[in-house]
């Protein structure tokens, strides 16, 4: 990725996928932009995950094209994926550190694998990530003396520490009291302000995160961006299934399958 002052950073320009007879991305056009906090949001089935796949260039379109920093991923060989993914850093929905890791090797291990740093260096800028997210008192200890608010703290540092451009959550609060899921929410924001540059992309069900946190939101239905806009264009939404998810009814038009 070249780092350019684009605004926007990656677009979909009519993608298309299908599994089977299944089609889950139906000409899906949408666009996230460089240095922003964008929410993917919508119910179960509805593509958030298989659009976050092919963001990162595991999965290729049927048709159309995703656009990032210019170039059209879709077209890459097998090694300039390879390349193109070392640019991202992804928090798990169970934070999935490796047991038999410390907290220190486990947010090095990006950097032993993919990068030529001395080992001065390397620890160096784990000990950046650990300040950063607040767990530097927990370097020694494995993931299985950890809570779960710290694990998630420790995968966040992990996902930093090799300063990807664009950052990935898988669900970060799904399952989690809503003291932890708060304190994720906040460190989002922190890492988007403090990390220059860096773009927040979360799957989420959590709407009320979505509407607090994020710059944009992009609701998924039926295999389309159905609004695609800030929080307040949300609120201000009159769009019959838009209102239904957001009220949380079963009644309406929204279908359920």
């Amino acid at each position: 990725m070249d780092g350019s002052p684009v605004a926007v950073m990656i677009y979909f320009q009519g993608v298309s996928k299908s599994f089977g007879r299944h089609r889950v991305l139906d000409e899906l056009d949408l666009h996230i932009e460089r240095g922003k906090i964008t929410f993917i949001i919508g119910k179960s089935g509805e593509g958030k995950s298989v659009t976050i796949k092919h963001i990162m260039g595991l999965l290729k379109p049927d048709k159309g094209r995703i656009i990032v920093d210019g170039s059209d991923i879709a077209e890459f060989s097998r090694d300039e994926a390879r390349s193109y993914r070392r640019h991202f850093g992804m928090l798990f929905q169970h934070a999935a550190l490796f047991d038999s890791m410390t907290v220190l090797d486990n947010i090095l291990f990006p950097l032993r694998e993919h990068t030529m740093m001395s080992t001065k260096d390397m620890l160096v800028r784990a000990d950046e990530v650990m300040e950063q997210t607040g767990v530097r008192q927990l370097r020694g200890q494995f993931p299985g003396e950890l809570s779960t608010g710290e694990k998630k703290r420790v995968g966040l540092a992990r996902a930093l520490v090799a300063k990807p451009s664009v950052l990935l959550y898988d669900e970060p609060t799904t399952g989690m009291d809503p003291l932890i899921s708060e304190m994720i929410d906040q460190l989002i924001v922190e890492v988007s302000q403090k990390e220059t540059g860096i773009t927040s992309i979360v799957i989420s069900h959590d709407l009320k995160a979505a509407m607090a946190t994020s710059d944009q939101i992009v609701f998924l239905y039926k295999g389309k961006a159905a609004l695609s806009g800030p929080p307040d264009d949300f609120r201000q939404s009159q769009d019959p299934v838009i209102r239904q998810f957001f009220a949380g009814k079963v009644e309406g038009p929204m279908e359920f399958l």
